[in-house]
């Protein structure tokens, strides 16, 4: 089921009955970019300490912005064993712009390629997109509306409010009290903005939305004044609906952080860093903030990237590379809990993904993510009772052998490979560092220590000293080969990093310390040669 802005808020009420019904949602995002091109230290490696992977990728969030969400609302079919019905919604979504409002974001070429490669609607982000603002925005528009501090800016620029004020002017001239015209095609909050500017330009007329647009009445001055001062049309009453309508889908936002129920992705640290900036607040500075923040928006966070790790080395499952190949392996002959494991069914408006794949479409990849979480789930059940017969599955009971699982979100290059954002993260176990020291090849750099290893395998390279450089990978494999590879090499010397060895920062501690140590025994002796 699409979404656009001319939907959303009739949708709303469906929505949020689906939401409270639920056992959980799967979720993914779709952005204009993933990364800004930073080069050099501003790119995020396997050296990174969680803290300085989110410094380095809070500055991509903050030049991107989502173009699309999806959303699948999974919920137990009561009476039935074991089976589910799913909801998937795909949410458009384009920034606010009204009054003081303009956001500004970048487009990234490989990011439009990548989602037009696979049929991505662009007049519907662009032209139909649900508006959304997060709540240092709300406060501004809020405060510039509820004082009447506000003008036309971007959602219909000045010259098409013009237009209207000039199209509605030359009627008045014509037009009789009780006279009455349409504004066609004018709908969602813009429809408030050019209402605000017609009652604040023309004393005698009045405004209604319809479904058709914009009426426009004349009518007396009496008839005005009663028409502003009745009860369900107050300034006051009017404007705060201007605001509900203009924060568009972080209305639907709210309503899924107080309905508090368990979040699924897949490699979803992105979505998570989107959802913080584009809804609640401005990433902020502090990683620890930023994780508190998130754990009190959403207190149970399952990662199927996370789950499947483990599960596929422990079955030997085929390599896999996306989320859609992690899922037809669990449908296939190779999951041994093919015939005994949870039933998902879609519901009637999604019926579009029964038969059809829709790869990097937002809500068929957040019906993946659900579905690959019960499959895994019952993976997991059907382990620990392999002894005994599985008890009578259910979510509770998924969501207890998910337990080591939950709050754990997979990280893409850093120094651990998960964040915990319910407590302290796990400390690394990565392949240890190795160092490089370089014989004969003056002027090197990273790059062409980069190039090589590349053929072998991949490494993250960081300079420790004019001839010496770090190397880490996130393999053990590939550690134990390029140790083995190079180890009678004439030029390239490696052996294991120890920190209190090799560290510059160290040794030159240490020298000077000898050097300390050396002036007072000097003087020691000179001291005691004295009379």
């Amino acid at each position: 089921m699409d979404i656009g802005a001319d939907e959303f808020e009739q949708s709303l009420p469906l929505l949020q009955e689906l939401i409270l019904g639920a056992d959980f949602l799967g979720l993914d995002i779709e952005f204009t970019g993933l990364r800004s091109n930073l080069s050099g230290p501003q790119q995020i490696s396997l050296f990174d300490l969680p803290s300085e992977w989110y410094l380095k990728t809070r500055q991509s969030v903050q030049q991107f912005t989502i173009c699309q969400i999806g959303l699948s609302v999974f919920s137990s079919i009561e009476g039935e064993s074991n089976k589910y019905v799913a909801h998937s919604c795909n949410f458009f979504l384009f920034p606010t712009t009204f009054g003081v409002l303009d956001s500004e974001f970048s487009f990234q070429a490989s990011s439009v390629q990548f989602l037009n490669q696979y049929g991505f609607d662009y007049n519907k982000f662009l032209k139909n997109g649900i508006p959304y603002m997060n709540e240092e925005q709300e406060k501004k528009i809020k405060h510039n509306i509820l004082t009447g501090d506000w003008k036309v800016r971007s959602s219909l620029d000045k010259d098409q409010i013009k237009v209207v004020i000039d199209e509605v002017t030359r009627w008045l001239d014509l037009a009789e009290e009780g006279d009455w015209m349409t504004l066609p095609g004018i709908a969602g909050f813009q429809a408030f903005e050019v209402q605000l500017v017609l009652r604040k330009a023309l004393p005698d007329i009045w405004t209604v939305l319809r479904d058709q647009g914009v009426i426009v009445k004349k009518v007396s001055t009496q008839h005005r004044w009663y028409l502003e001062n009745a009860s369900s049309d107050r300034e006051s009453c009017w404007k705060e609906k201007v605001l509900l309508s203009a924060r568009g889908f972080s209305v639907f936002f709210q309503m899924l952080v107080k309905a508090r129920k368990p979040l699924v992705g897949h490699n979803m640290m992105m979505d998570l860093l989107h959802l913080h900036e584009k809804f609640f607040r401005p990433l902020p500075e502090s990683y620890d903030e930023f994780k508190l923040n998130i754990h009190n928006l959403f207190p149970v966070l399952i990662d199927t990237k996370n789950v499947t790790k483990d599960i596929w080395k422990e079955l030997n499952f085929p390599r896999v590379s996306n989320l859609s190949e992690v899922y037809e392996v669990l449908n296939s002959d190779l999951n041994p809990t093919k015939s005994s494991g949870p039933v998902i069914i879609h519901a009637s408006r999604c019926e579009k993904y029964v038969e059809t794949k829709y790869p990097h479409e937002a809500a068929y990849d957040a019906f993946l993510c659900g579905s690959v979480l019960l499959k895994v789930a019952h993976l997991l059940l059907w382990k620990v009772h392999s002894a005994v017969p599985i008890p009578e599955p259910s979510f509770p009971l998924y969501l207890d052998v998910l337990a080591p699982y939950v709050n754990q979100v997979n990280l893409i290059r850093a120094g651990v490979p998960r964040i915990n954002f319910a407590g302290p993260d796990s400390p690394s176990i990565r392949p240890p560092i190795l160092m490089l020291t370089v014989r004969r090849w003056p002027g090197v750099n990273e790059q062409q220590i980069y190039r090589e290893f590349q053929n072998l395998c991949k490494f993250d390279v960081r300079r420790l000293t004019r001839s010496q450089f770090l190397l880490m990978t996130n393999k053990f494999k590939d550690t134990r080969s390029i140790l083995k590879e190079y180890k009678c090499h004439p030029t390239l010397q490696i052996s294991l990093y120890r920190y209190w060895r090799h560290s510059p920062n160290i040794n030159c501690l240490l020298q000077v310390c000898s050097v300390i140590s050396t002036w007072a025994f000097i003087a020691f002796l000179l001291g005691g040669a004295g009379p």
